[in-house]
């Protein structure tokens, strides 16, 4: 079996490399859509209004959101919170699908939280940061939120270091699949 980790910062389009990369070829663990399930369960909601002091009846994700980007600390405790549950997910869709021959895995922090060990190959997507922000825009994010997730992120020379391979992902979707194409028929 071959794991390959798809990582990118914040808008560099991981999601759309992801689903070129492991469409027909295996199966795809998204950590974004892990967390997206994670906030539609009324027992983790629960327990993060506990833990950041939010009234029940409000909107829980307006106030989370203004929690964050108030208080560095509260960014630092949600991941402390959603980063083990995430990797526990990502664990059992591993076991799950342990007969596939290639599994792809899209996880945003990957070379931040040190877990290129897991993968036999790391795909970093990468693009300037003045169009990440603008495509970051463009999906309803806000400037504010964008600048605090983006500074959380290593560097693109950094997480090159730890990569396999770069794709740069600034132009046009004809040109990030056939970039990807490329690197996929090496693995799958």
């Amino acid at each position: 079996m071959i794991k390959i980790g798809i990582t990118g910062s914040i808008a560099s389009g991981k999601t759309t490399a992801s689903k070129i990369l492991s469409y027909k070829r295996g199966p795809l663990f998204s950590a974004d859509k892990a967390v997206k399930k994670l906030y539609r369960n009324n027992n983790f909601k629960k327990k993060l209004a506990k833990e950041f002091n939010i009234k029940k009846n409000s909107n829980f994700k307006k106030f989370l959101k203004i929690k964050i980007l108030n208080n560095r600390q509260s960014m630092r405790k949600l991941e402390r919170i959603i980063h083990p549950i995430v990797r526990k997910e990502m664990k059992k869709f591993t076991f799950t699908n342990k007969r596939k021959n290639t599994l792809f895995y899209e996880v945003p922090l990957l070379i931040e939280s040190k877990l290129m060990r897991y993968f036999d190959v790391i795909i970093f997507i990468k693009a300037k940061k003045e169009i990440r922000a603008k495509r970051f825009k463009i999906n309803g994010g806000d400037k504010k939120l964008f600048i605090m997730l983006n500074s959380k992120q290593l560097s693109d020379k950094k997480k090159s270091k730890f990569s396999d391979h770069v794709v740069i992902n600034e132009k046009n979707l004809n040109i990030l699949k056939k970039n990807l194409l490329g690197i996929i028929k090496l693995y799958a």
